[in-house]
């Protein structure tokens, strides 16, 4: 099944997270399809940012998203 999750980036106590397309049996940081978007926690404006085009294929052809990538995407529209 493909998901729709977050990939962790950056350095220790400096996370940067990437919203990618997956299959869900890879793990959390292995190879996946297509980086559709990032989200920076760190910063004190939290960014995020968001293919909505892609984004919406991707749920269209049955793509799963994850509950925080929910949340992300619901904040961004």
């Amino acid at each position: 099944m493909t998901v729709i999750r977050l990939t962790r980036m950056g350095r220790n106590k400096k996370p940067f997270y990437r919203i990618v397309v997956t299959d869900s049996r890879k793990r959390r940081d292995s190879g996946w399809i297509e980086s559709i978007g990032y989200f920076n926690p760190v910063v004190k404006e939290k960014v995020i940012k968001l293919d909505q085009e892609r984004y919406d294929y991707w749920l269209s052809v049955g793509a799963k998203p994850s509950e925080k990538v929910k949340k992300l995407a619901k904040s961004i529209s």
